[in-house]
């Protein structure tokens, strides 16, 4: 496809200030960092194009929320090359960690370099629309079991971009790899369809199983409804109902391919909050899981 063929994501929204200050060390755990292409390109078969959300901007964002801490996930503009997300894991090594993602060339020797970096897990596209692959530059989950063995060892965990609908299907998989795996918003499913699907109360078991983990994340990709996103919110309150235990909040910023209006972090933040009306299991979220899951200090 040729560069102009390919579609561009509007710019974020300003991002404005949650109504309520957050807790010290608090992490937003899905963020993306791109560009600026000038020195970090983006790969000629993406499926989009962003703006450029460098690391100075995305800092930015992280302040305006009051978090102290973020997780970058790595965004398939990149593709396969993780420079960008790396070199901001690098210019910030007691704030920031990160989910990469490595095709089955990458050797264990990079795996444990970029540990020492702040990765803490990979990141798998197992998410399918009309038989494909949804984005291009994404990892297939078929390569996870390549690098699974030096995962283990290093205590990371795997991240999937998956619509549960095709959760049932995948589970024994999933299992036989024998690392923790995070779920990437929600479920990724249509909100119209309800939470009582076979995809989504197989999501449900999972977290309360404890192997699984689940982003409370992307309200505004599972519902076309914003600013409030009402029909996201059962699939929120049905997973804290599971297992606050492990469960992990991300604004997704700056994001990309967004289907529908662009979302204001801030904005969902705050629905965060209100959908999540114990104080304790909003400290759980932001503050104590992630910081078990991604290698934070206490």
């Amino acid at each position: 496809m040729a560069a102009s063929e390919i579609p561009a994501c509007l710019p974020p929204r300003p991002v404005t200030p949650p109504r309520e200050k957050l807790p010290p060390k608090a992490c937003d755990t899905h963020a993306h960092v791109f560009g600026p292409a000038d020195r970090f390109p983006y790969a000629g078969d993406r499926s989009y194009t962003p703006p450029d959300a460098p690391l100075a901007t995305y800092l930015g964002m992280l302040d305006t929320l009051g978090f102290s801490r973020g997780v970058l996930v790595q965004g398939s503009a990149h593709g396969h090359d993780n420079s960008a997300m790396l070199d901001a894991l690098q210019r910030e090594p007691a704030r920031l960690r990160g989910v990469a993602v490595a095709d089955a060339d990458v050797a264990a020797g990079t795996l444990r370099q970029w540990h020492v970096l702040g990765v803490r897990g990979l990141g798998f596209n197992h998410f399918f629309r009309g038989g494909q692959l949804h984005y291009r530059g994404g990892i297939p989950l078929n390569v996870a079991e390549t690098h699974a063995g030096v995962m283990a060892e290093l205590g990371w965990h795997l991240q999937l971009w998956i619509d549960v609908k095709d959760l049932p299907d995948t589970i024994p998989t999933l299992k036989a790899l024998g690392l923790p795996v995070v779920v990437d918003h929600m479920g990724r499913t249509d909100a119209g369809a309800g939470i009582n699907t076979a995809g989504f109360q197989s999501l449900l078991r999972a977290v309360d199983e404890g192997w699984c983990w689940a982003k409370l994340s992307g309200a505004h990709r599972l519902s076309q409804r914003a600013p409030d996103y009402p029909d996201a919110r059962p699939f929120h309150e049905a997973l804290v109902s599971a297992n606050p235990e492990r469960l992990v909040w991300g604004g997704d910023w700056p994001h990309p391919r967004v289907e529908g209006e662009m979302p204001d972090a801030g904005h969902l933040l705050d629905l965060f909050h209100e959908w999540t009306p114990d104080a304790a299991t909003r400290h759980r979220i932001l503050v104590d899981n992630p910081a078990r899951l991604y290698g934070f200090p206490n």
